[in-house]
């Protein structure tokens, strides 16, 4: 059976980290980058003290003899490992920004659909009502019906869509821009 616990992210998750947003990069208009950032990146992530700044992991510990019934690959001391993180930062470097955080969820490809980003944007936003932050805003590129219903689901509106804003893998995509207002009672 495995134990999945979702908390801040240490040193040691930043190569995971890594791995799965790499996927993203290579792969998928969820992001813009085009090339993996350094782990230098996701260090900065990690050593914010900005409040409103957060950088979580979910991370499965799966018991020996457990491997095949949780359908996750483990080492030899049975640890799985990052199978997802998100984080929040700075929506922009402006002053009067400072109580807008922007979002972001990423799950490994063997969590998808498991309800993962659900948790993960739980406590994220749990952390950023205590942190007394008002608005969270999340960029989400289209199409990506999976990542709309998460946001919808988690109590986000939708605030507007650029149309052919960026441009990856030799087409123009679009992003929509959600957001929630943290001071609110959320729906979920």
């Amino acid at each position: 059976m495995s134990q999945l616990s979702i908390r801040p992210a240490e040193p040691a998750d930043l190569a995971a980290v890594a791995e799965i947003y790499t996927r993203f990069v290579r792969t998928s208009t969820a992001t813009f980058d085009d090339q993996e950032p350094p782990l230098s990146h996701w260090q900065a992530k990690l050593d914010s003290t900005t409040p409103g700044d957060h950088f979580l992991v979910a991370h499965s510990r799966v018991a020996r003899g457990q491997v095949g019934d949780s359908q996750v690959a483990a080492d030899d001391d049975g640890v799985a490992g990052v199978l997802g993180y998100a984080y929040s930062g700075s929506y922009r470097a402006r002053p009067a920004y400072r109580l807008t955080r922007e979002s972001s969820v990423y799950v490994s490809a063997e969590a998808t659909g498991k309800g993962l980003g659900s948790r993960l944007y739980a406590e994220l936003l749990r952390l950023l009502r205590q942190d007394e932050m008002h608005l969270v805003v999340a960029v989400v590129s289209q199409p990506n019906p999976a990542s709309n219903a998460l946001h919808r689901r988690m109590g986000f509106s939708e605030a507007g869509t650029l149309d052919e804003v960026g441009f990856k893998f030799g087409a123009y995509v679009s992003t929509t821009t959600f957001q929630l207002r943290l001071d609110r009672p959320s729906r979920s």
